[in-house]
């Protein structure tokens, strides 16, 4: 928890400071005055005056400002208005209203290039059995087949894309769902024992048969992706539990579990799961490898109130370790995937936006501050390349946030400039206001439902 919430306020700070300093740079070379510079809102907790501006920090760290010299906010001395930011011509207020979202899309350029450059431990993209009847099933896709390029058919220029990890896997199933598009797949098979790998082939998933409205976090899970390829292996036991009892031991291979052919763990489990019948758990015969031989194990599992489903368990761990990969890039391809990760992370964004406000996307998507702490407490427990990671994401998604046309975010000024520009005259301070009550209301009814979504990602309702 200690760890979740420091994570979690040097996110929100780290994102906040560079989004300000964007506006307050930015200001600052259009010669505008620059009053006040606040990381957090509310009572000030800290304060320093350097030249004419106020540095602070105050009690609520969810978000800053930077105010401005402006005779629209009091009285502005004669010999400074030149220097308030409503006087100045309208290219530079657009400049400085877009320049803190910019600030963060370029924080984001510069973390990515350095997870590229430092590297990462992925999982391999090598697959477990699929799920029976699902997308991967039907395409022919098998236990120990290693994903190692993708295409979309649906672009007919489109090139082979190599596919490194499971997270690469994951983010160009996610990019072409969202579009509609199927996806051909270049896999090997890869047989253990040392044997030599198979052919290379070509599969292809009908990614266009899911809704868009089904594209989230489990979108393998969907396709049929029980998950990376692990050895069908009893890696721990519960002291008493049900596998325990009944005689399994730690290192055991299960070669099939009621007469049916094991291949890897995340296929072991699935089978484990589907065994109960009416929410009965019935016995389980294990035919598993020992050192000295094979022999069977029939094993009595409990049901298990799990996310308030029941489940058959035998409590104990399965599965060898997933097979993990270094991902690492040089300087220049580095940057250069860095800045295509930040063009696509803003662009898969946008268009779900426009999903969601449509109906053709879950607002079960939008995530809110509970989420995004349990995420940067996770990804900062697995080391920091990982929180760095998850660092540029969110800083990819206030920058796209903020230019949304909003009237109380930028991208709402920006708008209101954009009227301004077109027509020759601002917008009516009646107008303003009108807008400014509509925008504060949807952005209420946003972290409403962001909200309710982490709650209920949180008590397992999603």
């Amino acid at each position: 928890m200690v760890l979740t919430v420091l994570a979690f306020l040097v996110t929100i700070g780290i994102l906040v400071v560079i989004h300000e300093y964007g506006h307050y740079r930015a200001a600052v070379a259009c010669d505008v005055k620059v009053l006040r510079f606040s990381v957090g809102f509310g009572r000030v907790l800290w304060s320093r005056t350097r030249g004419e501006t106020e540095f602070v920090v105050s009690a609520l760290p969810l978000g800053g400002y930077v105010k401005m010299l402006d005779e629209r906010e009091g009285r502005v001395p004669a010999e400074e208005r030149a220097r308030a930011f409503n006087n100045k011509p309208l290219r530079q207020r657009a400049f400085i209203v877009a320049a803190g979202p910019l600030a963060n899309l370029v924080l984001a350029v510069f973390l990515y290039a350095c997870v590229n450059w430092a590297g990462v431990q992925e999982v391999r993209p090598w697959m477990a059995q699929p799920q029976a009847q699902s997308l991967a099933d039907q395409a022919g896709l098998k236990s120990r087949d290693e994903v190692i390029g993708l295409q979309r058919v649906g672009d007919p220029d489109a090139e082979w894309l190599p596919v490194r990890s499971m997270t690469d896997l994951q983010w160009l199933f996610t990019g072409a769902a969202v579009q509609g598009e199927d996806v051909r797949l270049r896999v090997v098979h890869r047989p253990g024992d040392g044997a030599s790998a198979g052919g290379v082939r070509e599969v292809t998933l009908r990614l266009s048969t899911i809704p868009a409205a089904e594209v989230d976090g489990a979108l393998l899970e969907r396709v049929g992706f029980s998950g990376p390829f692990a050895e069908p292996l009893v890696a721990q036991l519960v002291e008493g539990g049900p596998a325990a009892r009944a005689g399994l031991r730690e290192g055991d291979r299960v070669l099939s579990l009621n007469g049916q052919a094991i291949h890897d763990a995340g296929q072991l489990r699935q089978a484990i799961r589907q065994s109960a019948q009416d929410g009965v758990a019935h016995p389980l015969r294990f035919h598993v490898e020992r050192v000295g031989g094979a022999l069977d194990v029939v094993v009595q599992p409990v049901m298990k109130d799990v996310q308030g489903k029941k489940w058959p368990r035998i409590e104990a761990a399965l599965g060898a370790p997933a097979a993990t990969v270094d991902v690492r890039y040089g300087l220049v391809e580095g940057f250069t995937r860095a800045v295509t990760r930040t063009w696509d992370v803003a662009a898969m964004s946008l268009d779900m936006l426009g999903k969601m406000l449509i109906g053709q996307a879950s607002i079960k998507n939008l995530s809110g501050p509970i989420t995004i702490a349990d995420y940067a407490g996770r990804s900062a427990e697995l080391g920091w390349v990982y929180y760095v990671g998850f660092l540029a994401l969110v800083s990819v998604s206030l920058g796209v946030l903020n230019l949304l046309p909003l009237p109380v975010l930028d991208g709402g000024h920006l708008m209101y400039y954009l009227f301004e520009g077109v027509t020759g005259r601002p917008v009516s301070e009646r107008w303003l206001e009108r807008l400014q009550r509509g925008g504060v209301a949807i952005m209420l009814m946003m972290m409403s439902l962001a909200l309710y979504n982490d709650f209920a990602r949180l008590l397992g309702v999603h």
